[in-house]
Formats: structure tokens, C-alpha cells, sequence
């Protein structure tokens, strides 16, 4: 990218990323050949971020992981920002295949396999906010979530925000997992964290909190617990069919007719 190309870019100082991201990643041009790669960077940071959280990830620890110095590093990424940003995209890997049948069928296969990939890589949450650079794969995600709602009459924002929605769900229930200690209590899914925990703490306190006790309580007998992700998904999938059915009744607006001057 030239100075002048990096200059007009919306991303600034992260014009690196994009190079990076977005077909730039070339092999060092001098010195012997080299015995690092990339992709074996990439892996070793992603390995250090999946057991000890983002914040275990520096260019030192990477190195030192490979038996490499740190300015060996520099010759195939910048820096932590741009390694971070290929790491996101690296863990997202290629969207789940299109899954047959109606939109709300894909757009539910698409929100389980979204939390599946933050479950096997918690990290991706502190890293997938704030002002960055999507990568070709996070793109394709977002790319197949508006393949399923490309058909049902919704305008172009409209189906933005759909996908904002459920992202934002996905997040939430995966988010409260991760704050309340994936490794404890012998959970394997993010409502069996939250109940563990609440249960732990209600122990004796039952009188002060009696909605919550008796709610717990009746979840376990009925077997309805460890079903927020799929409860929450529902109720948006539900508005969603709901709005795109008055959509479809609602009569098209009237176009090219001006409005007739007051007196």
C-alpha cells in the first residue's frame, strides 16, 4: 500500500492489518530461507490465547514459544495488533455451509455455529471489539448470514440489524459464560455456568431470594434449563418472521407522486 493509498485509508494506523488481512502476507524477501512461517506464528499465539486468555499473547511469549527471537517475528507481522487481527481471523475459519431449507433454518444453524466457534476460542470476544480490521473470514460470516435473509423482503438495513441481533445474543449468553469461569462447576455450556453458580450462591439465602430459588428449582425438575441461547434465538427468530410477515402484507409505497402544494 503507498504512503499516499495508506493516507486515504478510513483504518489509519491499522493499514497494516489490512495488508495482512487482505492478501499482503508475502514471505520475507531477503536473508536465508526462512525457518519460520506465518501460519506457524499465528497458531503458536492462537495456542498461548486459547490457555491463557488474550492477554498471555505478547511478540516476546510467541518467540519464545517458537525458540525464535522477537525481531524474527517482526519480519512476518508488524506487531500484536496486526497479529491479533489474524488471529480473529484464523480462529473464525470459513462460515458454516448454507444449511437447506427457510431462512430461519439457516440463521439458527448460523448463531449455533457462531457461539461454537467463541466457545472453542473465548478470546474472540475481547478481541472482535472496539475500532479494528475485519478479516475475508469474518466477512464471509457475515456474508452468509445476509445470504439467508436476502430473500424475505427486508431491506438492506434492515437485514444489518437482524444479524447485529442475533450476533449481539450470541455474545451475551457466550460473555456471561466466560465471566463466571468456563473451567468451574463441570459445565460444559454457558447456562450451566450461570446455574452452578447461582445455586452455589442461593445455599442458605433462599428466603432473601425466593423467585430465583423457586425459578432454578422448577427449571431443573422440568428439564427446561441450559436452554438460554436457544430461548433467546427463538424470540428474535419470532420478531423477525413476524415483522417480514407484515412487510409482506403492508402495500408497496407509491412512487414518483408528488406532494400537492399547500396553500
Amino acid at each position: 500500500m503507498s504512503g499516499d493509498d495508506e493516507k486515504r485509508s478510513v483504518f489509519g494506523d491499522q493499514a497494516g492489518s489490512v495488508e495482512l488481512l487482505w492478501g499482503g502476507r508475502e514471505r520475507p524477501s531477503r536473508g536465508p530461507k526462512p525457518a519460520l512461517s506465518l501460519e506457524r506464528i499465528i497458531r503458536t499465539a492462537m495456542a498461548l490465547a486459547d490457555a491463557g486468555g488474550l492477554g498471555a499473547v505478547s511478540m516476546q511469549r510467541v518467540a519464545g514459544e517458537l525458540d525464535f527471537t522477537k525481531m524474527s517475528l517482526y519480519r512476518y507481522v508488524p506487531g500484536k495488533t496486526e497479529l491479533v487481527a489474524l488471529m480473529v481471523d484464523t480462529a473464525m475459519g470459513e462460515p458454516p455451509a448454507a444449511a437447506g431449507g427457510d431462512w430461519r433454518t439457516a440463521l439458527r444453524e448460523w448463531a449455533e455455529q457462531l457461539a461454537a466457534a467463541f466457545r472453542r476460542h473465548p478470546w474472540l470476544l475481547e478481541a472482535t471489539v472496539g475500532p479494528r480490521v475485519m478479516g475475508p473470514h469474518e466477512l464471509d460470516w457475515a456474508e452468509r448470514a445476509l445470504g439467508a435473509l436476502s430473500d424475505t423482503g427486508l431491506n438492506g438495513g434492515e437485514q444489518l440489524d437482524a444479524v447485529v441481533v442475533v450476533t449481539g445474543h450470541v455474545r451475551a449468553i457466550t460473555q456471561i459464560s466466560a465471566s463466571m469461569g468456563l473451567s468451574s462447576a463441570q459445565a460444559k455450556e454457558p447456562e450451566q455456568v450461570m446455574a452452578a453458580a447461582l445455586n452455589e450462591l442461593l445455599i442458605g439465602r433462599s428466603d432473601r431470594f425466593p423467585a430465583l430459588t423457586a425459578a432454578l428449582a422448577s427449571a431443573e425438575e422440568t428439564d427446561s434449563r441450559d436452554q438460554s441461547l436457544e430461548f433467546g434465538l427463538e424470540r428474535i427468530l419470532d420478531g423477525l418472521e413476524a415483522h417480514i410477515a407484515r412487510r409482506a402484507k403492508a402495500p408497496a409505497p407509491a412512487r414518483g407522486r408528488r406532494r400537492r402544494p399547500t396553500a
